[in-house]
């Protein structure tokens, strides 16, 4: 919701409450643009919605709140009510216009909006084992979550960004096991590599690099000390290079957090979250294991929390560092997973309200499946190495823009076809490519060697053309997307307005002519205009961190 919808809503809320003395429910009041924009420029149907509450007709309603907001909304330059009840709204010039000179002075903080302030959220998101490259499915999920990130962050939310470190477990064992063998075979030495172990080639080149670092002291070492070694070294090694590729992604992590801290110190995070829940009842004692009674709170069975060998399942240290979070000052967390978690975020939420906190304190989207695509057949390996395609790869292939706009504009509760020819295409089949176009379009304007220099003016009352005010009225709607799609965690939402908006301003730009020789004045306010939708779009593409070239 833009702003001057944001003051419609306002407006005929506090109509409802002055002239019928109720509070209107969730849905009732609805402010929107009218298919035929010769109604007016914004709509609402709440009159209609109210008929059945306050038993009267939609035109009786329409008529007493519209008398109530000729006088409350001084941006209005006409309120009607037609039948059946519709009230419609059409906007003062001024009221538009005056928008140019609002986002030319916000520049690069037009949209920004205070939302999400005093609200903590830590998201938490790709989070893949330290034991190998980001691939495609990664990408989906890493584009997604950094969206989230950076559209909350200009909504006024203080946001954590954070990466889960799966090192706790017998995964990084058989990546010690694997460097090892790849680290015997450098120097001509047979060692078994694990039929279950890493194979891939980023093992092999990590393990030459540390054969080129340490020499060959490790041939002769203690096992125990060597697998410790690799482990450690290999992880480390994983994880930088994890974050290069995210980094050439455009995604910043803030906080790594690595499981092997719950395990610190004799597992004491994690013996002081099963000592709360054995307090709270919500634990007891089967079969040698500890079980935790999930059931209680929505699970469809009981979930082990310590198995009879006395190892901890998985979901033992992920309850700790759940509990971790909203110690460290976050009420609300975002997780990203996988679609085959689906069953786990059920158990993860019920751990958590059985401890206590609200039931909304974790909120999980879950990523599906893609596939890349090309002349209708599914692209698995890569070329050069036969193993699944990295997000460096998939990048060199089609830039980080297109990856980054395919995998934000589809919703990921969705199975997503990631079509490879289109994505590499130059021309406006691809929606990055026209929107960029788009974007560089305004550049070339301004770039014209005729085209007058532009200087602010007070008002920009001469854009009387209706395309141009229809694109104004999509420039205002920009703080109210943004804070929306924040909320809603949507980045899709935002490819779409990027779309519209474009859209509209090539409608504008196809039958208008911004420059007129014969008329300097209003050429200077029409290259406002276009000023204005540069700012627009060039702020909504870094919402889902896709650049806006000034030349193409």
């Amino acid at each position: 919701m833009g702003d001057l919808e944001e003051r419609i809503y306002r407006a005929v809320t506090l109509a409802i409450r002055d002239s019928f003395g109720v509070e209107p429910e969730e849905g009732i009041v609805v402010v929107e643009t009218p298919k035929d924009t010769k109604l007016g420029d914004y709509a609402t149907s709440a009159a209609m919605k109210l008929a059945r509450v306050l038993h009267k007709s939609p035109m009786e309603i329409g008529e007493s709140l519209a008398q109530r907001l000729r006088e409350s909304l001084p941006e209005a330059e006409t309120i009607t009510v037609v039948r059946p009840g519709f009230i419609n709204f059409r906007l003062k010039q001024a009221s538009l216009t005056s928008l140019i000179a609002q986002v030319l002075s916000q520049g690069d903080d037009y949209g920004r909006n205070d939302s999400g302030r005093g609200k903590k959220v830590l998201v938490e998101w790709v989070s893949a084992n330290p034991t190998g490259d980001l691939h495609c499915g990664h990408a989906r999920n890493a584009a997604w979550g950094d969206c989230i990130c950076r559209m909350m962050e200009f909504s006024g939310y203080d946001v954590l960004r954070e990466y889960y470190v799966n090192d706790a477990g017998n995964q990084i064992v058989k990546l010690g096991e694997s460097l090892t063998a790849r680290y015997f075979q450098y120097f001509g030495q047979d060692y078994p590599l694990p039929e279950d172990g890493y194979h891939a080639e980023d093992v092999r080149q990590i393990a030459e690099k540390i054969a080129e670092k340490d020499g060959d002291r490790w041939l002769t070492a203690d096992p125990g000390e060597r697998l410790r070694y690799f482990m450690d070294e290999g992880k480390k090694r994983e994880l930088e290079k994890i974050d290069r590729d995210l980094q050439l992604y455009r995604v910043a992590i803030q906080s790594w957090m690595h499981e092997t801290l719950f395990y610190a110190n004799d597992k004491e995070r994690i013996r002081a979250c099963l000592d709360t829940m054995e307090k709270k009842g919500l634990t007891y004692e089967k079969d040698g294991a500890l079980w935790f009674r999930s059931t209680d709170y929505g699970d469809d069975k009981d979930r082990v929390l310590r198995k009879s060998d006395g190892t901890l399942s998985y979901l033992t240290p992920d309850i700790a560092n759940h509990v971790h979070k909203v110690e460290r000052g976050y009420p609300k967390l975002v997780d990203l997973w996988g679609a085959d978690h689906h069953s786990y975020v059920i158990r993860m939420q019920a751990a958590l309200t059985a401890l206590g906190y609200p039931k909304d304190t974790l909120s999980v989207d879950l990523i599906q499946m893609v596939r890349l695509v090309q002349d209708g057949v599914e692209v698995k390996m890569s070329k050069r190495t036969g193993n699944a395609i990295t997000i460096r790869e998939l990048c060199a292939d089609i830039g980080v823009d297109a990856a980054r706009w395919f995998f934000a504009s589809k919703d990921v509760s969705t199975h997503m076809d990631l079509d490879l020819k289109l994505a590499r295409s130059k021309d406006n089949n691809n929606p990055v490519y026209y929107a960029q176009y788009a974007y560089s379009r305004m550049c070339s304007i301004l770039r014209n060697p005729n085209v007058p220099e532009f200087h602010p003016v007070e008002s920009y009352d001469r854009l009387t053309d209706e395309k141009e005010l229809l694109l104004l009225k999509k420039i205002g709607e920009f703080p109210g997307e943004v804070a929306e799609d924040a909320a809603n965690r949507k980045p899709n939402k935002m490819t779409d307005y990027i779309l519209s908006l474009v859209r509209t301003f090539h409608s504008y730009y196809n039958s208008t002519r911004v420059i007129l020789a014969e008329d300097p004045a209003l050429t200077n306010e029409r290259l406002g205009l276009v000023r204005a939708t540069m700012v627009t779009l060039k702020n909504a593409l870094g919402l889902i961190g896709v650049s806006a070239p000034e030349s193409m």
